[in-house]
């Protein structure tokens, strides 16, 4: 099976368990906005966290449990993220965003139900042992926590209003905490679900993360905003210090290069096997949305 026919898989399948999850509820505005929130999308999180789980002969109908808790949690940071208070954004996967759609406490609402449904789908007994799935919600806790996503959010905001813009050195450690830590626990979940070593694929994983964010930079600047379903252009209208405002472009492009060609480095030691995740390290930077 090719990448995208891979990709596209595992985020069908990650949705359908978040649908599933969801079905049973109350036809509430906030079980609504759930549903609106997960929908569409790459899936590239469910993806690293099923494709990673097969290098050890984890069955897709285990793996599937932890994609879905980390699209649920990917999920709910946009819809914050979004927030008026936060990056204030009308615009999200082509779609008004939640807060646009319905109303902002809906919205805060949304965010939070979808935090709690990740951590419900990996106490899910298919998900393996009480002590992996213990293991599984430990560190998807501190990878979504303030020792990871929350304090990248909050190094951003701080940046917003710091009298002076941040340097390479602090953009990469924001970037880290804030996009990194949630694809790392993508890419090492499998390894705790199949009782593997996560040591290369957290090798794999920084290196992607970080290629990850610093083509999102260079998409805010040659980005379309019909093809990124999103705003473009924000960063630099705010005056926002990013990877393309310190390495220029081209420089950009280049780190972006090196670190793809670090990540597939990683990864030698899987052979065959790990082919369609040295795929996805190329399309990070290749993607047009």
């Amino acid at each position: 099976m090719s990448f995208a026919e891979r990709l596209a898989q595992c985020g069908a399948a990650a949705r359908a368990c978040l649908n599933e999850a969801l079905e049973p509820l109350e036809p509430l505005p906030v079980v609504a906005g759930m549903r609106y929130a997960v929908r569409g999308g790459k899936g590239l999180r469910a993806f690293l966290v099923m494709e990673s789980a097969g290098l050890f002969g984890v069955p897709d109908a285990r793996s599937v449990h932890a994609a879905a808790a980390i699209e649920a949690v990917h999920s709910y940071s946009l819809v914050h993220d979004d927030l008026p208070c936060m990056d204030d954004d009308d615009l999200r996967r082509g779609q008004p965003t939640v807060h646009v759609k319905w109303d902002e406490a809906t919205a805060v609402l949304v965010g939070d139900a979808l935090q709690s449904l990740a951590f419900d789908l990996l106490t899910r007994e298919a998900v393996g042992p009480a002590e992996m799935r213990v293991a599984l919600v430990t560190s998807l806790a501190r990878a979504a926590g303030v020792r990871g996503m929350v304090l990248g959010q909050a190094q951003d905001l701080a940046a917003e209003t710091a009298a002076a813009p941040l340097t390479l050195d602090q953009i990469t450690a924001l970037q880290g905490n804030k996009t990194g830590a949630l694809i790392e626990w993508s890419c090492t979940a499998g390894a705790t679900l199949g009782g593997g070593d996560p040591g290369p694929l957290t090798r794999y994983a920084r290196a992607l993360g970080l290629a990850f964010q610093i083509a999102d930079d260079v998409l805010d600047v040659e980005g379309d905003a019909e093809a990124a379903g999103k705003r473009v252009g924000k960063d630099a209208a705010a005056g926002k210090a990013t990877f393309v405002s310190l390495l220029g472009l081209a420089g950009a492009k280049d780190r972006a290069q090196a670190l793809v060609d670090e990540a597939v480095t990683a990864l030698d030691g899987y052979g065959p096997a790990a082919e369609n995740l040295r795929q996805a390290a190329r399309f990070v930077i290749a993607r047009r949305t």
